[in-house]
């Protein structure tokens, strides 16, 4: 009874090592030159990935600044087209 309740078990580990592939890490780890490509393929796609998010991010606030200016508000209306001003003067989109 206690041997099959143990051979069971070690079904189920075997079983769960299988589905987390741990074989294969393993495996990775041991092999230095693929760990460092799978690492810098990884860091190049993560800071890609970064990128665009951050650009897309920066437009949007952009967009939604020039609508708050439009809006007309008396302190934030002020502040943020001079923020505007200095961002557009340093691209060299506007002269004055």
């Amino acid at each position: 009874m206690l041997d099959k309740h143990l051979e069971k078990k070690l079904d189920q580990l075997s079983l769960y090592m299988e589905k987390m592939k741990l074989a294969e890490y393993v495996d990775l780890l041991h092999d230095t030159k693929r760990l460092l490509w799978v690492n810098l393929i990884s860091g190049v796609a993560r800071g890609f990935g970064i990128a665009i998010g951050f650009t897309i991010l920066g437009a949007v606030a952009f967009l939604i600044l020039q609508h708050l200016v439009g809006l007309n508000l008396p302190l934030i209306g002020d502040f943020i087209a001079e923020l505007m001003n200095y961002v557009q003067e340093s691209k060299g989109l506007r002269v004055r």
